[in-house]
């Protein structure tokens, strides 16, 4: 019976003209002068009494992304596209982004790709968008990776084969074989990798992956490697791998100490760190100074989340680069 009555009560409630504008009104004012909990409240009751306009649901979502209410603001960004927004860009935006927080990647890769099938996106972010997709889908096959095995290849067969003629494969092929490796004892095939190694052909990406494997199982053997501009003997035996490296070490313990309560951003730079990390070995960023390196890093994912940063030109110039060479796209 006292749940009756208190329908009932609800429904006998009698809004004053204006109650809804002026909840939706204060709530906006809150959001915009920060105090985000606040607003979100305002906002709720608003929503419960009537229907918000775009403006207020617009801000209503970044309020509710600003205290880290990442559910909340996609089902509220979700509201939004629906109807079609006349910002429908920017509000695509920040859904991504939240979409990232919550480590869909997937999906974001989907709906970047949707995008751009329906051209919606304009020509000046198209760059940003381009880096965007691929370092969801680095992430998304990274997860996917770890929880189904990598399907089989008979590498003893395939494998066996001279340097030049490895070299003729596509890149994926190359890195199909190359992924069956570790399951095996490979010092049969160093003269082979070494030849594919210090080519001049090889893909700076497959030339990383057989290094790492010549590390990691400590083969002793002199190797001369050169890509992008540079020049360096060294012997997989002494070499340590890609994220032990001392440069590496340094920027990713800036990194860290620096996006402590950024959770999500930080997982980014470190995907993104480490897959450089295998492009540019046994070289690092020497030509940069750690620190610099660090915070491009940072303002480089921040950019295509959607944020206003300065960049430093030249190093994230480098950085894209790399990222290009990371993709194995041919």
């Amino acid at each position: 019976m006292k749940e009756n009555s208190n329908n009932t009560n609800k429904r006998k409630v009698i809004l004053f003209p204006g109650t809804v504008d002026r909840l939706f009104n204060e709530a906006k004012h809150l959001a915009e002068t920060f105090h985000y909990k606040e607003a979100n409240e305002l906002f709720e009751q608003a929503l419960l009494l009537g229907e918000g306009d775009e403006l207020s649901l617009s801000v209503f979502a970044y309020s509710l992304y600003e205290v880290k209410n990442f559910e909340r603001a996609k089902q509220i960004c979700e509201e939004l596209l629906a109807i079609g927004p006349s910002m429908y860009f920017e509000v695509m935006e920040l859904y991504l982004t939240i979409c990232m927080q919550l480590r869909q990647f997937k999906q974001v890769e989907k709906i970047i790709e949707s995008l751009f099938d329906e051209e919606l996106i304009p020509e000046h972010e198209v760059e940003k968008f381009e880096r965007l997709k691929n370092l969801n889908a680095h992430i998304a096959e990274n997860q996917e990776s770890q929880l189904q095995s990598p399907p089989l290849v008979d590498i003893e067969e395939n494998f066996d084969i001279i340097a030049s003629e490895f070299l003729k494969l596509s890149v994926q092929e190359q890195l199909m074989l190359i992924n069956e490796l570790p399951e095996m004892n490979i010092r049969p095939y160093i003269t082979e990798i070494k030849a594919v190694i210090e080519s001049e052909n090889v893909h700076p990406f497959i030339q990383s992956l057989l290094l790492i494997l010549l590390v990691e199982q400590e083969v002793n053997l002199d190797l001369n490697i050169a890509k992008f501009n540079m020049i360096r003997e060294i012997n997989p035996a002494e070499l340590p791998l890609p994220t032990k490296m001392p440069q590496y070490e340094e920027i990713a313990a800036i990194i860290t100490e620096t996006l402590l309560q950024e959770p999500s951003t930080l997982e980014f730079v470190q995907q993104l760190m480490s897959k450089h990390a295998i492009v540019l070995y046994p070289f690092e960023w020497t030509i940069f100074r750690s620190e610099d390196v660090a915070l491009s890093y940072i303002e480089f994912v921040k950019s295509m989340f959607g944020e206003t940063m300065e960049i430093n030109g030249e190093i994230v110039e480098f950085l894209q680069n790399i990222e290009k060479i990371s993709d194995l796209q041919e």
